[in-house]
């Protein structure tokens, strides 16, 4: 499997061949632990700094200073035989991520409690009604890599599409919960699985085993429990938020608002260096310190792309990132949140998305209709940001009036690049440095009470690393389900072949003949001519090129263009030729009207955006950049800050 993730570096040539393993687990950075460093095996003495531990050769026993970025994980042999860890997050049914989520409400206490003993777990097996070695064996498998899928039923020759109990059964353990078990009177779970076998003795369905109704009562939520039973007044004293406060934001990572936003300003291309238009900003910030956690840049409108980007990158070490961009700073924002709040856009509510957040342990949580001071966080951030970017040549301004007698266009001297380096400077050296009054002190000195303590507060300690960056990414990316047919599989009309389809043509499903199966395919939107497919029997992702390798490197935006110019020439069906055409005309008139015309331009802009392959996974997609005009950073460090003290 390491070859393996080592020959993504040379997939542009070789991608066909080569397949990416998914390798999800995470580096636990915990004193204690074990980590991997140059083939030695070390337990981590002490946490230094964000950039340094100490570590004991296992072996040895002598210690020496390892640096985090040179770690790897040290996992228990067979972590990987679990096949849900390494399946596609789409090829796990809805129900085993129920039962998973059961089993996690019922080891949650285990996990977070400091001793995990042996009193501890039998008294929460007699809670939730499971045997102590079941939970000793649930929270050994979950702590192995810290994903919800460990806990997903280990099935011989695993499957997706069983079900655990019929749906009769599981809507009567449904309703006896609600109406028996969640009442005022408080009956005890021995009572409502007895009520549970009853009435499906009376509607003649098979009963379900009394563990099985005693885990869903274990999965309900503490403030489920209280409402249901008669001390609503508490359970709204205890989870509605305080005024002021954000709710549970206790720690860092603990909540990370994410928001869009097209920023104030009038962007040049890197040609002609003409206007093209302003960018959207995708921002992540950790409620706790206040610290920017991840963002996006992009002149693509908000999609469920932009989330992805933003949340991989939040969510990944940044130390490659900034350094192909050139900026000497330190951003030590990494680690799985436990909860994304965001607003209830459609870019946020797809169900790759939700899938993917519930693989990670994320909680996705959406900000209450018309209660705008649940987002006050991120969009004060973002307001704050939007006013520094008005002392940049070409900004907009916030409004109309604002703008009066400025000609932004005719200012415009910025490239994406360029101002993508000024934004991390403004974020990494001004904005997490600066006092913030709503906080008291610094994000960066906030973030690094949160994480080592001081005199006063324990530290969380640091999160785990990510082992695979292209793994992380792929979770999130779009999927789609296909067919694999003897010319390969075609996607919104568009033919993928590589011989890696080859055994899986017309292949059935295995628990249906004659019914033709379906495979897992994701892509990266800003790049279609290549989609990555999940191989379900090595559980590896490979990459499938166009299968007419005359089609050139194209964006899904800049391919819904080319339909509809070649379906205005009254083509009724997806013709590759004439989409091959219709790009090149399209190119054609973009480079020469691109002089002339903003959009033509902007069109030409996002189009090299996207054949860069930029992502959090692959930061060195793009070469070291020079960085903005010098008078736009003196700017920015002098005298352009005062904004961000009024953040709150």
């Amino acid at each position: 499997m390491t070859d393996k993730r080592q020959a993504v570096a040379v997939m542009d040539t070789a991608g066909d061949e080569a397949g990416i393993g998914l390798d999800r687990r995470k580096i636990n950075l915990t004193p204690g632990a074990f980590v991997l460093c140059g083939g030695v095996v070390y337990r981590i003495f002490e946490v230094v700094d964000f950039e340094t531990i100490i570590g004991v050769d296992a072996e040895s026993g002598k210690s020496r200073p390892l640096r985090l970025q040179d770690l790897k994980p040290c996992s228990d042999p067979g972590w990987d035989r679990h096949a849900a860890v390494l399946s596609d997050l789409e090829d796990i049914t809805d129900l085993d991520w129920k039962v998973a989520e059961q089993r996690y409400e019922a080891i949650k206490p285990l996990l977070a409690s400091d001793s995990g003993g042996r009193m501890s777990t039998v008294e929460r097996a007699r809670e939730v009604g499971v045997d102590p070695a079941t939970l000793y064996r649930w929270v050994k498998r979950y702590r192995s890599i810290a994903l919800l899928s460990t806990l997903i039923p280990m099935k011989r020759g695993w499957r997706s599409g069983a079900m655990r109990i019929s749906k009769h059964a599981e809507a009567i353990i449904g309703e006896v919960l609600q109406d028996t078990f969640l009442t005022a009177q408080r009956p005890s779970p021995q009572k409502a699985v007895l009520e549970v076998l009853r009435r499906c003795r009376e509607s003649g369905v098979d009963s379900p085993h009394p563990n099985t109704v005693r885990a869903r009562i274990a999965a309900l939520s503490e403030k489920q429990r209280l409402r249901g039973r008669g001390f609503k007044e508490k359970a709204k004293n205890k989870f509605l938020p305080a005024a002021g406060r954000f709710p549970n934001a206790d720690y860092p990572l603990a909540v990370v608002q994410i928001d869009h936003t097209p920023a104030d300003i009038i962007l040049v291309d890197d040609i002609h260096r003409k206007p093209i238009g302003r960018p959207w900003i995708t921002l992540a910030i950790d409620v706790f310190s206040r610290m920017v956690a991840g963002y996006y840049l992009s002149f693509d409108p908000p999609s469920e792309t932009s989330v992805a980007m933003c949340v991989a990158h939040a969510i990944l070490p940044k130390d490659e990132w900034l350094a192909v961009r050139g900026v000497d700073v330190r951003w030590d924002v990494w680690g799985v949140m436990d909860t994304i709040h965001v607003d209830n856009g459609a870019d946020f509510r797809s169900n790759n998305f939700r899938q993917s957040c519930l693989a990670h342990g994320i909680n996705l949580e959406f900000r209450p209709v018309k209660q705008p001071r649940y987002g006050g966080h991120i969009e004060r951030m973002l307001g704050t940001l939007m006013k520094e970017i008005h002392s940049l040549p070409g900004t907009t301004f916030s409004s109309v009036r604002e703008r009066e007698g400025y000609d932004s266009e005719k200012h415009a001297a910025m490239t994406k690049t360029e101002f993508e380096t000024w934004l991390v400077t403004l974020i990494c050296k001004v904005y997490h440095q600066r006092l913030h009054a709503g906080i008291g002190m610094s994000p960066v000195k906030k973030w690094e009470i949160g994480m080592f303590g001081n005199a006063e507060v324990v530290g969380r300690g640091l999160p785990p690393r990510p082992a695979d960056r292209q793994a992380l990414l792929l979770d999130f990316l779009p999927s789609f389900r296909r067919t694999i047919q003897t010319y390969g599989v075609s996607i919104e009309g568009l033919n993928y072949y590589a011989d890696v389809l080859r055994s899986w043509i017309n292949s059935s499903e295995p628990k249906k003949p004659g019914s033709k199966r379906e495979f897992i395919f994701r892509r990266d939107p800003r790049d279609i001519s290549v989609v990555w497919f999940y191989d379900p029997d090595s559980r590896q992702y490979f990459r499938v090129p166009f299968a007419n390798q005359a089609l050139p490197t194209m964006s899904v935006w800049e391919y819904q263009q080319a339909r509809s110019a070649a379906k205005r020439e009254g083509m009724k069906s997806v013709d590759e030729n004439r989409i091959l055409r219709a790009i090149t005309e399209l190119r054609a008139q973009v480079e020469e009207s691109r002089e002339r015309t903003k959009k033509a331009r902007r069109q030409s802009q996002r189009r090299r955006e996207h054949e860069k392959g930029v992502s959090p996974a692959r930061p060195e997609g793009m070469r070291p950049v020079q960085g903005p005009p010098a008078a736009a950073l003196d700017n920015l460090l002098e005298d352009g800050v005062e904004a961000f003290d009024d953040i709150v």
